[in-house]
C-alpha cells in the first residue's frame, strides 16, 4: 500500500480547474498551470534562480587596494551577518520543500468505543491539490531570493555607513588643517597689529577684533578635530582592524548597469506573492488524497476529497481578490524600477552640479589668492592698512573652506550613487 501511494502522484496532473488523468488521454487546457503535484524528477532538479544569478554577477564600484576598499574589507570582516543566517534558514526551508510531494507518515492513537487504545501507522499521499505543492516550492524559492537580496542589501548598507564615517573623518582632518593654517596666518597679523599698538600707530580695538577672529578659528579647528575623532571611533567600532592610518577619498569607479537591488527585491517579493496567491486559490478548491492505515488488525486505505476552505457567499470575491493581488504585485515591480531610475538620475545630476561648483570654487580661490598677493604688496608699500589685508585674507580662507566643503559633498554624492546602484558590495564575494 505504501509503495502504491508513492507511485500514484506520477499518474495525476492538474488541468487547472479539474483532475486530468494520464489514463484518459485528456490534455490540459492552454491556460492550465503546471502539474499540481511535483514529479519526483522535477523535485530533484531545481530551476536556476535568475535573481541569485544576477546577484552573483554584480560587480562593485570599489577599486581594490584603495582606502575605500580597505575600509569595506575591514567592516565586512567584522559583520555579524544576520542576513546570512536568515538566508541559511531560507535555504534549508527550500530544501525541505523539495520533498513535499512524498507521502507523509505518522502515528495515530485513538480510543475505541470499547475503551481500548487503537494505535495505527497512517500514510497520507496527496494525489491532486490544484498546484498547491508546486506553489509551496515556488514560495520557498522566492523566500531564498528575498533573503539573498537582503544579504547583499545589508552588505551594501554597511559599507555605505562605514565609508560615510570615513569621509566625515577625512573632511574633519582637512578642515582642521585648513583652520590651523588660517590660525597661523592670522596670528602673524595679530603680532603685527600688537606691535603697531605698542608703537601707538594702531588702535587697540583692531587688535581686539583680530584676537576674537583667532579665538573663533581655534574653536572651529577644535570642532573639526572632534568630528574626526568621533567618526573614527564609530568606524573603529564597526571594523575588524585599526583604520587610523588610511587617508584619501579615491576608490570609486564607474559602475556597470546592474539591476538595482530594490528592483530585485520587488521581483522576488512579486514571485512570493504570486506563490501565496496560488496556495490560497488551491485552498478553496477540492483536492484528492489517498490514505492508508496499518495496525495490528490489518491494513485499510481509501481515497478522500478534501478542501481547506469551505465555499461561502464571499468565496468568489476572495478568488477575485487573489487575481487582483497578482496585478498589484506586478505594479510594485514597475514602481520599484521607476523609483530606482529616478533616484539614480537625480543623484547623477547632483554629482554633476557639485563638480561644476567645485570648479567654480577653485577659480574663486585662485582669484582670492591673487587679491591677497596684491594687497600684501600694497601693504608693504604703505598703501594698505593691516585690517585691509586681513579682510582679503578672510575672503581667501572662506573660499578655501567652501572648496573643501563642496569637494566632500561631491564625494558623499558619489558614494550615495554607488549605494543606490547597490555597487558597494560585490554579490559574488558575499
Amino acid at each position: 500500500m505504501i509503495a502504491l501511494l508513492a507511485i500514484l502522484p506520477g499518474c495525476m496532473t492538474d488541468g487547472g480547474d479539474g483532475v486530468v488523468s494520464r489514463f484518459t488521454g485528456l490534455e490540459p487546457t492552454a491556460t492550465a498551470p503546471a502539474s499540481a503535484v511535483a514529479q519526483p524528477g522535477a523535485a530533484a532538479t531545481s530551476e536556476a534562480s535568475p535573481t541569485i544569478a544576477a546577484l552573483q554577477a554584480r560587480t562593485g564600484a570599489l577599486v581594490p587596494g584603495t582606502p575605500y576598499a580597505r575600509v569595506a574589507e575591514a567592516v565586512m570582516a567584522s559583520d555579524a551577518r544576520v542576513a546570512e543566517a536568515e538566508l541559511r534558514v531560507a535555504r534549508l526551508r527550500q530544501e525541505a520543500s523539495q520533498k513535499n510531494w512524498l507521502p507523509r507518515i505518522g502515528p495515530r492513537v485513538s480510543l475505541s468505543s470499547l475503551g481500548d487504545l487503537v494505535a495505527e501507522l497512517v500514510v497520507n499521499q496527496v494525489l491532486f491539490d490544484n498546484g498547491r505543492k508546486v506553489a509551496e516550492r515556488d514560495l520557498a524559492k522566492a523566500d531564498v531570493e528575498i533573503a539573498a537580496v537582503a544579504l547583499v542589501e545589508d552588505g551594501n548598507t554597511r559599507v555605505h555607513e562605514a565609508l560615510s564615517l570615513f569621509l566625515r573623518a577625512e573632511e574633519g582632518r582637512d578642515a582642521a588643517a585648513h583652520f590651523r593654517r588660517a590660525h597661523k596666518d592670522m596670528s602673524h597679523f595679530e603680532w603685527v597689529m600688537n606691535e603697531r599698538v605698542k608703537g601707538g600707530v594702531s588702535d587697540m580695538s583692531d587688535l581686539n577684533v583680530l584676537r576674537q577672529k583667532l579665538a573663533s578659528i581655534a574653536a572651529r579647528a577644535t570642532g573639526a578635530e572632534e568630528d574626526t575623532r568621533t567618526a573614527m571611533a564609530e568606524l573603529d567600532a564597526m571594523s575588524a582592524r585599526d583604520l587610523d592610518d588610511l587617508r584619501g577619498t579615491s576608490g570609486l569607479r564607474e559602475t556597470p548597469a546592474n539591476v538595482p537591488l530594490g528592483v530585485l527585491r520587488a521581483q522576488a517579493e512579486r514571485d512570493a506573492a504570486l506563490a501565496r496567491a496560488r496556495i490560497q486559490r488551491a485552498a478553496h478548491l477540492p483536492g484528492l488524497g489517498a490514505t492508508a492505515a496499518v495496525s495490528k488488525t490489518g491494513t485499510t486505505g481509501g481515497l478522500e476529497v478534501t478542501t481547506d476552505s469551505l465555499f461561502g457567499f464571499g468565496t468568489t470575491a476572495e478568488l477575485g481578490a487573489l487575481e487582483a493581488g497578482k496585478e498589484a504585485a506586478e505594479r510594485r515591480v514597475t514602481d520599484a524600477r521607476e523609483a530606482a531610475e529616478r533616484g539614480i538620475a537625480s543623484q547623477s545630476r547632483r554629482i554633476a552640479a557639485y563638480r561644476a561648483q567645485l570648479a567654480e570654487a577653485k577659480v574663486l580661490s585662485r582669484q582670492a589668492q591673487q587679491n591677497l598677493d596684491l594687497f600684501q604688496s600694497q601693504y608693504e608699500g604703505g598703501q594698505r592698512q593691516v585690517m585691509d589685508v586681513v579682510g582679503v585674507y578672510e575672503t581667501l580662507a572662506a573660499a578655501l573652506e567652501r572648496e573643501i566643503d563642496i569637494r566632500y559633498q561631491a564625494a558623499r554624492a558619489e558614494l550615495e550613487l554607488a549605494r543606490l546602484k547597490g555597487a558597494l558590495a560585490e554579490g559574488s564575494r558575499i
